[in-house]
Parts: structure tokens; C-alpha cells; sequence
């Protein structure tokens, strides 16, 4: 099968979890057999045309004329992979279907779609409406308004849980069956020869410190307000514990301020953003990882901190309450509680047996649910449906457009007959 992917992000840009689902899954595919091509935008000096180890990567630039907003720099990349995938498509041939990821890519697929009458699947990542707890202005309304554009032009839409197949059905109206839950995966080498590395982990916390883990983007849903409120309880019952804070995002001073407001002086540590060797060691040498956000549509994170080894809570919210267990893969806590947070943090802490209980299920669960060979099937197996369903409306199309011309040819010769009889009887 030939494959068409569209995607803003893929490595080296990373954004969110679009970006290492896009790549692990074209990978994937492509040694299944199948002709994948990633159509994504240049960020840096990376090359415009790539073979990433048997995936065929073309990146396109925006406009040189600057946007005027965001929205606009979005259309301005659309209508550039439109282009790039037109020269691709003359030189190479047509796709059997094409893909795209998120509200971002909505309108170079639907375009694409009827230019070379190809299906269109779709993954919505998440929801403009999730992310925000509703939808408050003009520009989330208009980002809404695309993603459900996108799914309505979608043969077969795809989400990564039940969580999301459920928040897409309120908010778009879309049948049960278009819908296929298809979960992310994770990398089953990537921890595989890593080690706790003591000098790197000594940059952060001293050797008698418990470092708690948090990794991910700086933004509201993501919790991390909440798991700073609770260090103050955490430390009052386990003093040697730390904080740290990993990734970049535009809440960093506000979480800078609420820590210092809290006097929890070295207690909290932010990292910034991190390499992604620095990434797998910095999970090796956490002994909690948290997860605590109020919105979350799936959660890569947890399953890396999963196979790494390390304990995980998460909050009850979204695709990490369907991946946690509670008590056996993991600890959940009631989201946005700072206290219930607290309790399961320090319930690990004190406890060696449940985290060795924890962690050994949480493996064994990533490796037998999240391995990328069976999403791959499973994704693939949704290109089929959405292939045989545009056959079968072309099918469908051509017979009602026949019936249609036999009942013209009918109706004309029905009103000649007519016409001859007036005619008769009006010489008559």
C-alpha cells in the first residue's frame, strides 16, 4: 500500500506526541511491507528531502510572506504540502490513502482527497474543546470548527482512546462505527541499553534524594500546578524528595512563582527542555514519575516511564485511566486534588514491594498492548475499511448516476409521446 502522511511535526522537530507517533508508526508500516511517504514542515537546517531509513521524508518551508497570525501560518503550510505532494504524486503516482494528523494538516488533506480522489483517514490527537475546557474565543471556535470539517471528510477517523472516541462522538455528532480506537505505542528498545547513570543523576538531586519526575510540555493541561501544591505535604512526610521539572512551555514563570510563593526553595528544580538521550536517562534515574494533568486524550509519557522501569501515578483523566491500573500497573489520584496526589506519590515512596509490584506489571502490560506491530495492523486494517468504503461509494455513485440518465431517457420519452398527442389532436 502507498501511503501518504501529513503531519507539522515529525523529527528532529518535536512539538508534542504527533511527532514520535507519526515517526514510530511510519516506520512500522514500512517494514510491513508498505510505501510510506512523510509530508511535514522544515524547522532548522534540516534537508527538504530525506530517506529516514526506508521512510521518504519532504519537507516543505512556509511562505516568505509573514502571517499575520497563526491560523494563517497554518493555511500558508497547507497549501505548500498541497503543492509538494502534487510534484511527488506526478513523478511517483497516486497514494491508495492518505493520512493526516490533527486539525493542522485538515486542509491539504480534504483538497488532496478530491484532487486525486483518494480516501482520507484522519487521527485527531486531541480537541481544541479538551484542551480548553470548552471553547472560549474566535480562534478556538475556528480550530473546532476545522477538526470537525476534518472528521466529517474522513472516511475513517482514528483516536488513541476510548476517552477521545466518546469526546469526539458529544462534540462532532460522528457515527460510533467511523470512529476506531487505536491506541499510541512506544519504542520496546528504547530503554534497552540504558542504565542509571549517578553522574547525570547527581547534576539534579543529591544520592539520598528520592527525585520525583515530571516530563512533558509547560501548559495548564498537564497539571504540573497541581503536583507543585503538593510538594509542600509530600516534604512535611518525606523530606528527602525533589522535584523535578522537565520540558519547556509558556507556564514556566508562572511555575517558577508558585514554587518560590510555596518556599520550596531547591526543592523544585526545573530542567528545561531535554535531548532525548538525556530524556531515557533522566527516566532511569527517577524514582516516581507523575503524570498529573486535567486533560489528557492519551499520555506517551506514562508508557516511557512504564518501560523505563519507574513507578508512575497519574491522574484518573483520559487515556492514562484507561492505561493505569490502580494499585497494579501504577497509582492513579483524583485530578486537579493536590492532596490525593500527594498520598500516592508518598504511598511509593514508602513502599519498595509496591513499586517493584507496580513497575513489573507496567512492563509486561506496554510490551503486550502498546507494541507499535500491532498498531500497525490495526491502523492499517482502518486504511482498508476506508478504501473499500470510497470503492463502494464510487460504486454507488455510478449506479444511481445510471439510473438517473434511464430515468431522463424515460421522462423525455414519456413527455414526446405527450407532445406528439397534442399535436395530433390539435390538427385533428
Amino acid at each position: 500500500m502507498k501511503i501518504l502522511m501529513l503531519s507539522w511535526e515529525y523529527p528532529p522537530r518535536v512539538i508534542g506526541g504527533i511527532s514520535r507517533v507519526v515517526y514510530d508508526l511510519s516506520h512500522r508500516l514500512m517494514k510491513d511491507g508498505h510505501d510510506v511517504t512523510v509530508v511535514t514542515y522544515r524547522d532548522g537546517d534540516v534537508p527538504y528531502i530525506e530517506d529516514d531509513d526506508g521512510v521518504k521524508v519532504y519537507r516543505v518551508d512556509n511562505f516568505m510572506i509573514a502571517p499575520n497570525n497563526f491560523i494563517d501560518w497554518v493555511m500558508q503550510l497547507n497549501f505548500n504540502m498541497i503543492a509538494k505532494v502534487g510534484e511527488i504524486i506526478v513523478k511517483e503516482g497516486k497514494f491508495d490513502v492518505i493520512h493526516a494528523h490533527d486539525w493542522l494538516t485538515a486542509y491539504a488533506g480534504k483538497t488532496l482527497k478530491y484532487a486525486y480522489n483518494t480516501p482520507l483517514v484522519s487521527t485527531i490527537h486531541a480537541t481544541e474543546a479538551g484542551r480548553n475546557s470548552g471553547i472560549q474565543g474566535e480562534m478556538q471556535k475556528y480550530i473546532n470548527d476545522t477538526e470537525w470539517m476534518l472528521t466529517y471528510e474522513s472516511s475513517e477517523v482514528i483516536v488513541n482512546s476510548n476517552y477521545m472516541k466518546n469526546e469526539l462522538q458529544r462534540l462532532f455528532g460522528l457515527p460510533f462505527e467511523k470512529i476506531n480506537v487505536v491506541p499510541n505505542g512506544v519504542n520496546l528498545n528504547l530503554f534497552s541499553d540504558i542504565d542509571r547513570d549517578y553522574d547525570f543523576r547527581r547534576k539534579f538531586a543529591m544520592d539520598n534524594e528520592k527525585i520525583i519526575l515530571f516530563m512533558g510540555r509547560l501548559v495548564y493541561e498537564k497539571g504540573i500546578q497541581h503536583l507543585i501544591a503538593a510538594m509542600p505535604k509530600i516534604l512535611a512526610n518525606y523530606h528527602d524528595a525533589k522535584l523535578l521539572i522537565a520540558g519547556k512551555g509558556g507556564m514556566i514563570d508562572e511555575l517558577k512563582a508558585q514554587a518560590n510563593a510555596l518556599s520550596l526553595g531547591e526543592k523544585v528544580y526545573f530542567t528545561g527542555y531535554l535531548g532525548s538521550k538525556d530524556v531515557q536517562k533522566m527516566y532511569k534515574c527517577a524514582d516516581v514519575s507523575v503524570f498529573p494533568s486535567t486533560y489528557e486524550p492519551f499520555g506517551i509519557v506514562a508508557l516511557e516511564a512504564m518501560l523505563s522501569g519507574t513507578p508512575i501515578v497519574v491522574s484518573d483523566i483520559g487515556g492514562l485511566n484507561e492505561i493505569v491500573e490502580h494499585g497494579v500497573t501504577g497509582m492513579k489520584s483524583y485530578a486537579g486534588n493536590a492532596n490525593s496526589l500527594a498520598d500516592s506519590i508518598l504511598s511509593l515512596l514508602f513502599d519498595p514491594k509496591l513499586c517493584d509490584t507496580v513497575t513489573k506489571n507496567a512492563k509486561q502490560k506496554v510490551k503486550t498492548e502498546y507494541n507499535w506491530t500491532k498498531i500497525a495492523q490495526d491502523t492499517h486494517f482502518t486504511y482498508q475499511k476506508a478504501i473499500c468504503e470510497t470503492i463502494a461509494d464510487r460504486q454507488a455513485k455510478q449506479i444511481a448516476q445510471e439510473e438517473a440518465k434511464k430515468h431522463v431517457k424515460k421522462s423525455n420519452e414519456i413527455t414526446n409521446l405527450l407532445s406528439f398527442k397534442k399535436n395530433r389532436q390539435a390538427y385533428a
